[in-house]
């Protein structure tokens, strides 16, 4: 504006001359065309400048910049209180303004923005869904419930007869394995049907309609009938069954003897040494003073198909050595493979008893050995066992010598046999 005084002032609110502070006249006063074109030419930046419009140019067409300024703040149209740049403005109104119109892409009913999302989105019934059991079928909300409890074939269910769950779609094959599912017995002995997993003992053990063996089968008894009916049978048979279990016992005391006298043979053969501990010596050795008693070892062989032999002794001594030695002998006996060793026996044969001090080094065990005589008659080939005495030493050990270190220990003395192995049968 310009006045008189030639002084430009802005248009809006000058009221007093500001040279002599006196009140202006408007009618005295009139627009500046020419400082107006200047202002308005002049350069200017948008106002949203710090949101990042970079928008510059003149004043007088900032007005229609700003009026499509991507960045200028907008109060939402629909009155939310919502105030935001007009670049976001478009999608506040579609998809997060509170009062837009939001029309269900399922149901196509309508619902203010809110509500929709807090009440109505993710549980509108019409929702097609997928079934969450993974079987593939693809159905509305409202029928989903219903389809994972009776219609789908994922679906998890219990086994009726053992309880445990299982898939519905191979619960029928479950079924033909299923250890409690109800079966019928082979025998139809009951028109109740048992569990598959009992049927076993059923028809071994239970079953009356089941054909079962005589209890005293294994005497010889071969009668076969019905359980119900067995003991009909054990009743009129007890005198049959006694004469099979006489027969059987008389069979299995034979096969005992035979596998005792088998185990006997294994359990003495050697490998041409015979260890024999005799205990309670001081007993038996009182024994032998007052009457001559001749103490004999179990026999041995001297290898698995060796000689058969035996070992006696006299404590209080015999022929010569009585009274004042130990003697010692060795005898032969009749054995299994006699007809296939060599005879006269002619191997070297030595005897030993043990010093049985704890030190090894300061033992002094005493021993004799002999070579047969292939003339002698100790030495030929046994016909049958006389209890004739064998062949050794009447003088093998005094009694003195006996009473000294430890040959005599804890009451019991070990003597060894040995027969020379290099020339020892071992096989047939």
């Amino acid at each position: 504006m310009r006045g008189r005084t030639s002084r430009r002032h802005c248009s809006g609110g000058v009221s007093k001359c500001p040279e002599d502070d006196r009140p202006l006249d408007y009618a005295q006063i009139y627009p500046d065309e020419e400082l107006t074109t200047e202002v308005m030419n002049s350069l200017v930046r948008c106002r949203n400048v710090k949101d990042g419009c970079r928008w510059v140019g003149k004043l007088q067409i900032l007005q229609v910049h700003l009026d499509e300024c991507p960045f200028d703040a907008l109060p939402c149209p629909l009155r939310c209180g919502a105030v935001l740049p007009r670049l976001d403005l478009e999608d506040h109104l579609e998809f997060t303004c509170c009062r837009r119109q939001v029309v269900c892409e399922f149901c196509s009913k309508k619902f203010p923005g809110d509500v929709y999302e807090k009440q109505h989105s993710g549980q509108c019934i019409s929702e097609v869904m997928w079934c969450e059991n993974k079987c593939g079928a693809r159905l509305e909300r409202r029928f989903l419930a219903n389809h994972m409890r009776n219609e789908c074939h994922k679906r998890t269910v219990l086994c009726q007869f053992c309880s445990r769950e299982f898939v519905q779609e191979t619960l029928q094959t479950h079924q033909y394995q299923c250890p409690r599912y109800p079966v019928v017995c082979p025998n139809r002995c009951d028109p109740t049907k048992i569990p598959r997993e009992d049927l076993d003992l059923h028809v071994t053990e239970l079953c009356p309609s089941a054909t079962i063996s005589c209890s005293f089968r294994d005497a010889g008894c071969k009668h076969k009938c019905p359980r119900f009916s067995m003991e009909k049978h054990t009743a009129e048979n007890v005198q049959h069954h006694l004469k099979l279990m006489c027969d059987l016992s008389k069979t299995q005391q034979t096969q005992i003897t035979q596998l005792c006298n088998a185990l006997y043979s294994l359990t003495h053969i050697t490998d041409g040494e015979f260890i024999w501990k005799i205990s309670n010596y001081k007993q038996k050795f009182l024994e032998s003073a007052y009457k001559s008693v001749e103490l004999v070892s179990e026999p041995f062989y001297t290898a698995r198909y060796g000689y058969k032999m035996a070992a006696s002794v006299f404590l209080n001594g015999n022929g010569a050595g009585e009274g004042k030695y130990l003697s010692v002998y060795i005898k032969i006996l009749p054995g299994e493979y006699d007809n296939i060793l060599e005879w006269p026996f002619i191997l070297p044969i030595s005897f030993s008893i043990y010093d049985q001090n704890i030190d090894y080094d300061l033992r002094a065990n005493i021993t004799e050995s002999f070579v047969p005589d292939p003339t002698w008659k100790h030495f030929q080939k046994p016909v049958k066992d006389t209890g004739a005495l064998g062949f050794g030493y009447p003088k093998f050990v005094s009694h003195e010598i006996l009473k000294t270190r430890d040959y005599i220990k804890d009451d019991s003395i070990i003597i060894k046999v040995k027969v020379d192995s290099y020339r020892n049968c071992t096989s047939p």
